[in-house]
């Protein structure tokens, strides 16, 4: 029983890597056909080379480990020919959780990804930490941010649970580093375009009444659009809503906007809003904000930050605003009292004057 590792100089000059596998009297190979050594013709190539090297040995130390504890043979004939993009699509398909459509996302980008390399085929015995590292990079290339940072972690997780159900012997996104968010500014609406917008006409009365309330109580669009009338005590001017996307449950004061916004129905059952999809809600919000004047880039989640960012500028202390919002951590309040910072240094500077 052990785990060798060769090198093998291909017809291009290149080098790759071969495990010769001898378990139980059984000799198996496994080509480590996406780490390859180059012709070493300036210092980057031969850091590289370095490092490839590195990892090849990383790898056959992970094999011999696997070997030792008797976790070899845990892989499956069905884990060697099962498509990764497949196997994702039916997880994605059968995700019950709130971030569906994001874990959608994440798997259409990991598409797109496979298309640019010319990937075709690709089963969990071929998934390896180079493809998911370049995975991360190409996220990275084309969406900044937080936009990265979100889909490559729900990737992660993906990859972890094929790990969990025996379908590859090591979770290969282990060793990859995760994606840091550094949130780009979004935009936010002040409470005088609020109230533009609320003057503007709209193709749909209840994509205005859901997105207005969420600009007065900070609702994330998977909140709104499950909002149900058991949420509320009108008596109380109160609502407790369950988040989806912290399991949090945020208790929330109505001000007299809100109220105003959700008295004129009379079927207080089931669901508050009736919405389209998220596509279609942010399709009309596009519009309506275009009708308005206003120049500014806004989805519905722009209305939650809409609703800190106007919290603290009119002085509510942060933790109270966190406390509304449901944060898991002040540090994710943060963004809001920056931004509304640099709205009262705009504010005083339009009444600055010569002395």
């Amino acid at each position: 029983m052990g785990v060798t590792l060769r090198e093998r100089i291909n017809k291009d000059g290149s080098t790759t890597f071969i495990l010769d596998i001898i378990h139980n009297g059984i000799r198996k190979r496994e080509n480590l056909s996406n780490i390859k050594l180059v012709k070493s013709s300036n210092p980057i190539d031969r850091q590289t080379n370095k490092e490839n090297r590195e990892l090849a040995k990383r790898i056959a130390t992970k094999r011999a480990q696997e070997l030792e504890a008797n976790d070899y043979n845990t892989m499956t004939e069905t884990g060697k020919k099962t498509l990764v993009v497949d196997w994702m699509q039916n997880y994605v398909n059968n995700y019950t959780k709130k971030d569906k459509r994001n874990m959608q996302g994440a798997l259409n980008h990991f598409l797109q990804y496979l298309q640019t390399q010319k990937v075709n085929g690709l089963t969990f015995h071929r998934l390896s930490d180079l493809i998911i590292a370049g995975y991360r990079d190409y996220l990275m290339s084309i969406s900044k941010g937080e936009g990265a940072a979100s889909y490559f972690a729900r990737f992660k997780k993906m990859v972890k649970r094929a790990y969990f159900e025996k379908l590859m012997l090591t979770n290969p996104s282990a060793d990859v580093k995760t994606i840091r968010g550094e949130s780009k500014k979004k935009d936010i609406l002040t409470l005088n375009e609020i109230k533009i917008l609320a003057n503007t006409p709209i193709e749909s009365q209840e994509v205005r009444r859901a997105f207005l309330f969420s600009c007065m109580t900070g609702l994330r669009w998977c909140d709104v659009k499950t909002l149900d009338w058991k949420s509320f005590d009108i008596e109380n001017a109160t609502m407790k809503v369950l988040q989806g996307k912290t399991a949090k449950t945020v208790s929330i004061s109505l001000n007299n906007a809100a109220l105003q916004l959700i008295s004129n129905t009379e079927n207080k059952k089931g669901l508050v809003f009736d919405l389209p999809t998220a596509n279609g809600a942010n399709k009309t919000i596009k519009a309506w904000v275009k009708r308005a004047g206003i120049v500014k880039t806004i989805t519905w989640h722009n209305a939650r930050h809409s609703f800190g960012t106007n919290l603290i500028f009119n002085d509510v202390d942060v933790l109270t605003a966190s406390k509304l919002l449901g944060h898991t951590s002040l540090k994710h309040t943060q963004r809001y009292v920056d931004v509304a910072n640099e709205m009262k240094i705009n504010a005083t500077n339009k009444i600055n004057i010569d002395l």
